[in-house]
C-alpha cells in the first residue's frame, strides 16, 4: 500500500511549500544496519524504510540531503557525564562476554541491559543520531535552512548518566544546546506516546527552553509527566505536560494540541521549535495505545510549521515498522 492510499489523501505537509521553505534532511546510510537484538521492539531499519519511501516518491528532489557527521565524545559530553560517555564508547558484546564483576556493576549503574542492550556498533549508532540533530541545529543557526529533519534522532529518554527506554544519547538535548548558542528561547514539543522525560529533566530549571509533552499517563513508561510538573526555579511554568488516556483519536488530539500550542507560541514567542515526532502514538503501534492516523499525526507538524519559526523535526518511538516509515514519509509532503 502506498503512502497516499493509506489515508485516502493526497500528500500534503512539508513539501507543499518546499519552494518557499528550505528543507534540509540528515540521513546516515548505515543507520538501518544497527540491530538491538532479536525480539527487541526498537528497529533502526524503519529509518531506512522511511528514506526509501522518500526516494520512491521523489521527495528528495525538494530538499537538501546531508550525511551527518559522527558526533565525537566531546560533543556528547556537552550534556552527558564523562564516565557514561567513556562507557558507551568502549562497551561491546565481546567485552561483556568476559562476564567480569566490574562490567556487571557498570551495566547496572548506567541502566544498560534488557531495554537498552549492548549491541554491535552501539556507539557509532549514537554518534550518527546525535550528529544529525547537532547538524540540524547548526543549519538552522546559520540560517541555511528553515526546516531541518533527522529521523534518526528524537531519543528523548536518555539521561545525563543513564540509558533509558531504548535511548542512550539524548540527541535532542544536544541539538537544543546547539540552538541556544544563537536562539534566545526554544520550544520543545513531544508527540510520542511516551513522556519526553529526559528532555524535560535537562531543562527543568531554565526559562530558555519550554518543554511541552503530549503523552499517555498512568501505568505506562516512564511514569512521569504529571500535569502538575511545571518546572522549578527559573524554569517554573516552563514545562507543560498534557497527560492523556488510551485511545486518543485525531479529533480529540487536535482539539488539545492546537489551542495549547497556539497559546505557547503566543506567550513564549520562541526563536526556534524542536518537534519530536514519535510515531508510537499512531493507531496499531506495538507498544502504544493511542489511535491517531498518519494524517492526524502530521497535522501537528503542519500546525507548528504555520508559525514560520526555524523548525527541527526529529524521529522518536514507533514500533509497528511499516506505519513509522509511512508516517515519516507522509510528514514530508
Amino acid at each position: 500500500m502506498g503512502v497516499a492510499e493509506s489515508d485516502g489523501a493526497s500528500l500534503p505537509s512539508i513539501g507543499a511549500d518546499a519552494m518557499k521553505r528550505r528543507v534540509t534532511y540528515f540521513y546516515e546510510p548505515t543507520i538501518g544496519d544497527y540491530y538491538y537484538g532479536q525480539g527487541h521492539p526498537m528497529k533502526p531499519h524503519r529509518i531506512r524504510m522511511a528514506h526509501n519511501l522518500v526516494i520512491h516518491y521523489a521527495l528528495h528532489r525538494r530538499m537538501q540531503i546531508n550525511r551527518p557527521f559522527l558526533a565525537g565524545p566531546e560533543d556528547i559530553r556537552r550534556f552527558h557525564a564523562d564516565d557514561y560517555v567513556d562507557f558507551l564508547a568502549s562497551v561491546s558484546p565481546e567485552i561483556l562476554s568476559e562476564n567480569s564483576h566490574s562490567h556487571y556493576r557498570q551495566l547496572k549503574r548506567f541502566n544498560v541491559g534488557e531495554d537498552c542492550p549492548v549491541f554491535d556498533g552501539l556507539f557509532p549508532f549514537c554518534q550518527a543520531s546525535a550528529g544529525g540533530s547537532i547538524g540540524a541545529a547548526v543549519r538552522l543557526n546559520r540560517g541555511d535552512a528553515d526546516i531541518a529533519i533527522n529521523w534518526a534522532g528524537g531519543l528523548h529518554h536518555a539521561k545525563k548518566a543513564e540509558a533509558s527506554g531504548f535511548c542512550y544519547v539524548n540527541d535532542i538535548v544536544l541539538g537544543i544546546l546547539e540552538l541556544l548558542k544563537v536562539h534566545r528561547r526554544v520550544v520543545y514539543v513531544d508527540i510520542d506516546v511516551h513522556h519526553g522525560d529526559g528532555v524535560e529533566e535537562a531543562f527543568y530549571t531554565t526559562d530558555r527552553v519550554m518543554t511541552v509533552s503530549f503523552h499517555k499517563f498512568g501505568d505506562f513508561f516512564p511514569g512521569t509527566g504529571h500535569i502538575k510538573d511545571t518546572g522549578v526555579g527559573s524554569g517554573k511554568d516552563y514545562a507543560v505536560n498534557v497527560p492523556l488516556n488510551d485511545g486518543m483519536d485525531d479529533e480529540n488530539f487536535r482539539a488539545l494540541f492546537r489551542p495549547i500550542m497556539q497559546k505557547v507560541m503566543d506567550v513564549y514567542q520562541p526563536d526556534a521549535v524542536v518537534l519530536q515526532c514519535g510515531a508510537d502514538s499512531l493507531s496499531g503501534d506495538r507498544l502504544g495505545c493511542f489511535n491517531l492516523s498518519v494524517k492526524g499525526h502530521a497535522d501537528c507538524l503542519r500546525f507548528l510549521r504555520s508559525f514560520n519559526v526555524p523548525l527541527m523535526v526529529l524521529g522518536g518511538g514507533g514500533y509497528t515498522v511499516r506505519n513509522v516509515a509511512r508516517c515519516w514519509c507522509y510528514e514530508w509532503q
